[in-house]
């Protein structure tokens, strides 16, 4: 165990931490991880036992406080670009078969979809044009 230097160790523990990041997709490991390398690094100058510690602490603190609270900003945003059945609600269609509280036809965004109105009590005529409030399975529903 004396015959292998301190920053192998380092890098060792290095890798040890990786496997938990990638096992658990938890990105803290990958944090130590970059500190145990820092410890690693300063073990390669010269440093002594406690100055190793104290970097690969003071690496693995920063990056965790620094990093940590920008990707769960970053995680908790909403994508900027809208898709599939999100991006139809708001748009406007067509009326093909007159729609009312049971059923109906429009044509939205090309396509032929069946429709009800949101209101059970108002009815739309072919022709009318009408904005899409919700998707329902493959329903849109209709204002």
């Amino acid at each position: 165990m004396n015959d292998i230097d301190a920053w192998v160790w380092w890098l060792i523990g290095a890798a040890g931490l990786g496997i938990p990041l990638v096992v658990t997709a938890m990105p803290e490991f990958g944090m130590l991880a970059v500190g145990a390398v820092a410890g690693a690094v300063t073990a390669g100058f010269g440093g002594g036992v406690v100055l190793q510690v104290v970097v690969f602490a003071a690496v693995s603190v920063a990056l965790i406080a620094v990093v940590r609270p920008v990707a769960a900003r970053h995680r908790s945003q909403r994508p900027q670009l809208a898709t599939g059945i999100d991006a139809l609600k708001g748009k406007q269609a067509v009326v093909l078969e007159k729609v009312d509280g049971s059923g109906g036809r429009i044509k939205l965004a090309g396509e032929i979809w069946s429709a009800r109105s949101l209101d059970t009590t108002r009815a739309y005529d072919v022709g009318q044009e009408v904005d899409v409030v919700e998707i329902e399975g493959a329903t849109a529903i209709i204002v």
